[in-house]
């Protein structure tokens, strides 16, 4: 079975992402990214232990069978305590925008109380430096003022999706490095979790090894930034999903751009915009921490449309029959699991229920019932 690489779309503001401007009603919203590249990345064959092969979003399942929870560090349980109990959920969403719009939906109490009211990762996929900071600093301290944890994706990497479907970002890593050092100013001094550029690891096998080597010098640079700016911040590395790479292989690529690092790294996290079960995530994630080692390091998993598993057929855009993995929380109850996240919002299409990114009440509504 051939693994898939997944590849989340950006396709400018109707995709989800903040507005650059940051005016008007482009005010930072959390509206993740469409989750799909309609063109499958062919990688390595391999060997699946689960009945679900997946695709473009899911690529064929966890090759590890799950391991028994081994007993958290001293260091990581500390971190896991010192967490707020409650994540952020920032006020402005195309899927809040949806309620407000429809009061008299017979769809809507479902939307709202299962999605909508659900906090969800806020994305930053535009390379934008003289307003990034401030759009940062208007999530972050949203977040403070309830005392509550917000999730921020930085999405601007030189080169990303390997000139596919979400290609973009900055024009080179110089120019990267300083829209990092501007993200880093508005990320405060609360908590704070940093999903730092989702494929940026697990597909940079793209990339010639001279350039690989550049990414992943700035990426474990990002780390260290985020990380001296706000000591509280927990920045997570791209370890792909339990379909893609190897465990050996994924914490090889991870070691290379500094996630093994605690001055740049609390982790790892896998299976964003993906359908793969949670507990071959949590498998394969604590594979990839064995191999990786580091200190205290934990991985968070999106949960956020994986509830029934993988699509047997292998479909990627939107397809029938998933169902809303678990809620978002901080406290998973695993050991090495730091969260379980929303990092894709569900509802949002990855371009087969509507354009990419743009929300789709009847898919999300699917999902959640």
């Amino acid at each position: 079975m051939v693994a898939a690489a997944s590849v989340v779309v950006a396709a400018g503001t109707v995709s989800g992402v903040i507005s650059a401007s940051g005016q008007g009603p482009d005010v930072p919203e959390a509206r993740p990214l469409s989750s799909a590249s309609p063109r499958p990345v062919p990688l390595p064959a391999v060997p699946s232990a689960s009945p679900s092969p997946s695709a473009t979003v899911s690529a064929p399942p966890s090759v590890r069978p799950k391991r028994p929870s081994a007993p958290a560090s001293r260091s990581t349980q500390a971190k896991k305590e010192t967490a707020s109990a409650r994540l952020y959920r920032h006020p402005a969403s195309r899927v809040l925008d949806w309620v407000r719009a429809h009061p008299d939906d017979p769809r809507r109490p479902v939307i709202e109380s299962r999605i909508a009211d659900r906090p969800a990762a806020v994305w930053f996929a535009d390379w934008s430096p003289d307003t990034v900071t401030a759009r940062v600093r208007a999530v972050t301290s949203g977040g403070a003022a309830e005392g509550r944890v917000p999730v921020v994706v930085p999405y601007a990497i030189p080169g990303r999706d390997c000139g596919g479907h979400s290609e973009g970002g900055a024009p080179d890593l110089d120019a990267y490095d300083d829209w990092i050092d501007r993200f880093a100013a508005g990320l405060g001094g609360g908590e704070v979790v940093v999903i730092l550029e989702p494929d940026s690891v697990a597909q940079a096998d793209c990339l010639a090894a001279g350039e690989r080597a550049e990414r992943f010098a700035s990426l474990s640079r990002a780390g260290r930034v985020f990380k001296e700016a706000n000591p509280r911040a927990r920045v997570y590395y791209d370890a792909g999903h339990s379909g893609w790479h190897a465990p050996a292989k994924q914490a090889d690529l991870l070691r290379r751009a500094g996630a093994a690092s605690p001055a740049s790294s609390d982790g790892v996290f896998s299976n964003v915009s993906n359908f793969h079960g949670t507990a071959d995530e949590i498998a394969y994630d604590r594979a990839v921490l064995d191999v990786l080692g580091g200190a205290g390091l934990g991985a968070v998993i999106d949960t956020s449309r994986n509830g029934n598993g993988a699509p047997a057929d292998g479909e990627w855009c939107d397809p029938a029959g998933r169902a809303l993995g678990r809620a978002p929380t901080l406290s998973t109850g695993e050991a090495r699991i730091d969260a379980y996240l929303w990092v894709k919002l569900p509802g949002e299409s990855d371009g087969c229920k509507g354009a990419p990114g743009t929300f789709s009440p009847s898919y999300a509504y699917d999902l959640a019932r």
